[in-house]
């Protein structure tokens, strides 16, 4: 029996949503800022960080979200 990963590691996020390992740390430490992708949720078990699918495919949805309401709008 195999069982779907909940949660995936910083690697695994990079790959999941095809942004770099950076842009997740410096996220991470900086915060959401005015002018920036604003970066998807994560949790911290200990001190690993991990990011559950879930918020990354919401994540993910919200930008073709507002790119689709943008080309409605025009």
């Amino acid at each position: 029996m195999t069982v779907a990963k909940r949660a995936l590691t910083e690697i695994e996020t990079a790959e999941y949503i095809g942004m770099s390992r950076s842009f997740l740390r410096q996220s991470r430490m900086e915060g959401n800022r005015d002018n920036r992708t604003k970066a998807p949720k994560f949790i911290k078990i200990g001190r690993s960080v991990r990011y559950l699918i879930e918020d990354l495919d919401n994540w993910l949805d919200s930008f073709y979200k507002q790119s689709h309401l943008m080309e409605v709008g025009a």
